[in-house]
């Protein structure tokens, strides 16, 4: 019998976003969405040089700077 998780990521509401964008067809919502998503997955370091490859500092300016962007609308959307 296959073992299943019962954990399951739900998607981040810049996600749902994106495919809400996706569903009315409005490509400039799609982008900023897009954008938003890249913003927050590269501040948790899933993007761009791995977390793992930081020092402590390193790792904590990226998620500062990064959540401040998102907060501001300065992360391109």
């Amino acid at each position: 019998m296959p073992r299943t998780s019962t954990h399951v990521c739900a998607p981040t509401s810049w996600q749902r976003a994106v495919a809400a964008a996706l569903l009315a067809q409005d490509a400039e919502a799609e982008q900023d969405a897009r954008d938003r998503v890249h913003t927050a997955k590269a501040a948790l370091g899933e993007r761009g040089t791995p977390w793992w490859d930081q020092e402590e500092t390193e790792r904590r300016a990226r998620s500062s700077e990064g959540l401040a962007a998102l907060d501001e609308g300065t992360d391109g959307g």
